[in-house]
Parts: structure tokens; C-alpha cells; sequence
């Protein structure tokens, strides 16, 4: 029988601090939905900013520095950091806005008179346009795993560690202490 690894640390005393919520079926989906989305937005930013190049004015620097944002940030919640969490919907926010505003202005690089860019416009404009729903997600999503305290911290025991009677606490974090559950 498999048995799944548990994230804990040994104290000098002979107990184990244990992450119990990130056991959960949920918020490892979650974690996993979260790292996913974030990789996906750097990766479209990525592909609007070069394919656009030549017609970015400036913001070149800005939608890189985004897209790298956007890694780094996948790369913390991969290892259950649930700070990046709020920041990743706030600038979610703040680029979705972006990109509903800029995503009309590479269907008008179709008509004649416009230079275009590196990509066909109508394919950057989709792309654009792709963007504002994964970032909707993203930020669903992003609350979601806030919500599941990834941060609750459980003392027990060896005992308790080596048997997995931890697993039967209730772990809502309301308290300080973890309580026992019924059943």
C-alpha cells in the first residue's frame, strides 16, 4: 500500500509540526489549478509581448516583468506559500483591466495603414482577449487556496505523527489550539 508523504518537521523535542490542510484532496487540486493558471498568463503575456513587439510602445519591459512575476509566483505556491495568493489576484485584477482595454487595439492593426507585428493581430487580439478569463480563474481560484489555511500549523506527537490520529483533528485554525473531532 502507498502511503502519501506528509510535509512535517521534527522539533528537538520530539514532536512533529505537520501542515494538515495541505493533505486534503482539495487543496492540493487547488495548489495544483493555482500553479497552473499563474504558469499559463506569464506564458500568454510572453507570446502577446514578443509576438507584438515592434508594435509595443514601451510596455515591452512592463509585460515581461509580469510574465516573470507571474513564474516566481507559480513557483512559491507550487511550494504552498499562500501569501502569493492575494497578490496574484490583485495584479490578476489590475491586468485583466489591461488587457479588456488593449485586446480591441490588435483587431484595429488588421485594417490597412497599420505596421504589423511579428504575429498576425487578429491571433495577438485573441490572445489578448484569452487572457481576461484566465486571470477571472486565476483570481477564483487564488481566493479559493487563501481560504484553505495551507498555513495552519499542528503539534503532535511522535505517537500521533507515526499513527496519523492527527489527521482526525479539527483543523479550522479558529482558537489556536486544534480540537478533536467526533466520529
Amino acid at each position: 500500500m502507498l502511503r502519501r508523504v506528509v510535509e512535517a518537521a521534527e522539533t528537538g523535542s520530539g514532536t512533529y509540526i505537520v501542515h494538515p490542510n495541505r493533505e486534503k484532496a482539495v487543496s492540493q487540486a487547488t495548489k495544483a489549478t493555482v500553479t497552473l493558471l499563474m504558469v499559463a498568463v506569464g506564458a500568454l503575456f510572453l507570446i502577446v509581448t514578443i509576438g507584438g513587439w515592434n508594435s509595443l510602445e514601451g510596455v515591452q519591459i512592463i509585460s515581461i516583468a509580469y510574465a516573470l512575476i507571474c513564474f516566481l509566483m507559480a513557483y512559491y505556491c507550487a511550494r504552498w506559500n499562500r501569501g502569493v495568493l492575494p497578490v496574484s489576484s490583485g495584479l490578476g485584477i489590475i491586468f485583466a483591466i489591461v488587457a479588456v482595454i488593449a485586446a480591441p487595439q490588435w483587431f484595429d492593426r488588421s485594417n490597412s495603414g497599420y505596421h504589423n507585428p511579428g504575429l498576425p493581430p487578429d491571433l495577438l487580439g485573441l490572445l489578448t482577449w484569452i487572457i481576461v478569463p484566465v486571470e477571472a480563474l486565476l483570481i477564483i481560484f487564488a481566493m479559493r487556496g487563501f481560504n484553505q489555511k495551507w498555513n495552519i500549523e499542528v503539534e503532535v506527537t511522535r505517537d500521533e505523527y507515526e499513527s496519523g490520529e492527527w489527521r482526525h483533528r479539527d483543523l479550522t485554525g479558529e482558537g489556536g489550539a486544534a480540537q478533536a473531532q467526533p466520529g
